[in-house]
């Protein structure tokens, strides 16, 4: 699935955080990921619980839906970034049936990186994910600096 500069055991060991509200979205999302051989998956459906999550387990990767109760992905966005260092890089993935441009515009302002429309193809989420992961591997690399 992605280039050989990141071995696939390094991808796959990644925590992922998954935040949804609907029950159906968390199992289809950790069933995928489990197929491609993720194990370290952390899931939500209480979004007012996500921020508090995000804080405890530090994911490599966030898989977030937009549209929630209480507290709505766009409010998480912007919580992550305040609690997240400055030059942290830590993709979130937004995953949502709002498909409005200004809803991805926003997303995407608040520090998303990327942006899918439910309901989704599994093989492309599941390279999405590979690939985004990867891009965080070679980023923290790139700022240990040489080995």
């Amino acid at each position: 699935m992605t280039g050989s500069l990141v071995a696939q055991s390094e991808i796959h060991a990644r925590r992922i955080l998954i935040v949804d509200d609907e029950e159906a979205n968390i199992l289809l999302l950790s069933s995928v990921l489990e197929r491609e051989g993720y194990g370290n998956i952390h899931t939500t459906t209480d979004p007012t619980a996500a921020l508090e999550a995000f804080i405890r387990i530090e994911p490599d990767l966030v898989l977030l839906d937009l549209m929630m109760p209480e507290v709505d992905g766009f409010q998480l966005l912007e919580a992550f970034r305040r609690h997240d260092r400055p030059d942290a890089f830590r993709p979130v993935l937004v995953l949502t049936a709002d498909t409005t441009i200004a809803a991805r515009r926003r997303a995407l302002a608040l520090g998303a990186k990327d942006f899918v429309s439910k309901p989704f193809d599994v093989v492309e989420i599941a390279l999405r994910i590979a690939n985004l992961l990867e891009t965080r591997i070679l980023y923290e690399r790139l700022r240990a600096g040489p080995a």
